[in-house]
C-alpha cells in the first residue's frame, strides 16, 4: 500500500455523485434557493428575489429554471390568477437535512 507521499492524484478521485452533488449544491446562490424553499415550502418569484437579495432577477431566473430541470423545484401556475410560484420536489425535500447541518455549521464556526 503506497503512502501518502506516493499516492497520485488518481488515487484520491472522489465519487462522480459527490461531485455532480457539490456542482449543484456549490453554484452561486442555489444552495440560499433551495434553503429558503426548505424553510417556506412555497415561494412566488418576488418573495424568492426578495430571499436572496443580492441575487439579480435574470441569474434568479436562470438558476430556478437549471434546479427546475434537475427536478429539485417545481415551478407551478394558479390556473385562476396566473400566479407563479416555486416548491421544492421530494429530490429537493430531501436536501433539508443537509441545509440544516450547514446552517448549524454556520452558526456555530461562520
Amino acid at each position: 500500500m503506497p503512502t501518502i507521499e506516493q499516492k497520485t492524484k488518481d488515487d484520491f478521485e472522489l465519487c462522480t455523485h459527490f461531485v455532480s452533488s457539490f456542482e449543484i449544491l456549490g453554484k452561486k446562490w442555489n444552495g440560499l434557493i433551495i434553503s429558503s424553499l426548505c424553510d417556506t415550502h412555497k415561494m412566488r418569484f418576488k418573495d424568492l428575489a426578495h430571499a436572496v437579495c443580492s441575487c439579480s432577477d435574470r441569474v434568479l431566473v436562470e438558476r430556478l429554471k437549471e434546479l427546475e430541470q434537475l427536478k429539485i423545484v417545481k415551478r407551478s401556475v394558479d390556473e385562476e390568477s396566473g400566479i407563479i410560484s416555486y416548491t421544492l420536489t421530494q429530490k429537493g425535500m430531501d436536501l433539508k437535512p443537509v441545509m440544516d447541518e450547514v446552517h448549524q455549521w454556520a452558526d456555530k464556526w461562520a
